[in-house]
């Protein structure tokens, strides 16, 4: 099948250079973001031209530094949790696949962040720093208007997405393919080592949020 020789031939790409590339494009991404749509608004226009840039800037370079830690973070914390939840049912996941499935499925998410460039590129005109922030194409935000929610739902909200959806099948069909077990036992791990606790999050989130 298609789909599981392309899962194959990722998973038997070099895993660092693929962290290189998954980071290279992110960065990309985020500098395009911040450069060309997010300081263009009047917000960060009127700080320019008060000259009180320097602090976004900042803030801005530990973003764009942190990306290589927080993947290097994301990873390892995801691959832990499906290398805990195998045991749960008597399997055993390598733990380097499991790092390197949750590696490759962040790809993903790089489409909605591409869509978010396009749309605010070539399509919506003048928009402010909270219309760029509470845009996420495809998500359960878009059901909603932003403005009239609680702003501790817009995370939430936002994480809920098609994407994410998505992640969980690859993390799913990664550990199916990779790793030899039987497509039920992939979901009974990837929901108890993955999406348990991606959902306990968001419930963490509202409950504490002020």
């Amino acid at each position: 099948m298609p789909f599981v020789k392309t899962m194959e031939e990722l998973l038997s790409v070099n895993r660092i250079v693929f962290f290189i590339t998954l980071c290279a494009g992110t960065l990309l991404v985020l500098f395009v973001k911040k450069t060309f749509i997010e300081n263009e608004t009047v917000a960060f226009m009127i700080l320019e031209q008060r000259g009180e840039m320097g602090a976004v800037h900042f803030v801005n370079g530990l973003q764009y530094f942190s990306i290589p830690l927080f993947y290097s973070y994301k990873f390892t914390l995801t691959g832990l949790l499906l290398w805990i939840a195998s045991f749960m049912f008597g399997y055993k996941v390598n733990y380097r696949s499991a790092w390197a499935i949750a590696m490759m499925g962040e790809l993903l998410f790089l489409v909605p962040e591409l869509i978010k460039l396009f749309w605010f590129l070539l399509v919506a005109r003048d928009p402010d720093i909270f219309d760029i922030r509470a845009f996420y194409p495809l998500s359960l935000l878009t059901l909603f208007d932003p403005n009239e929610l609680a702003d501790k739902w817009h995370y939430p909200l936002k994480a809920l997405n098609l994407f994410e959806v998505l992640y969980w099948y690859l993390l799913i069909a990664g550990i199916h393919i990779s790793e030899g077990k039987k497509y039920r036992t992939a979901q009974l791990i990837v929901f108890t080592g993955y999406i348990f606790f991606f959902l306990l999050w968001l419930l963490f989130y509202v409950l504490v949020y002020k």
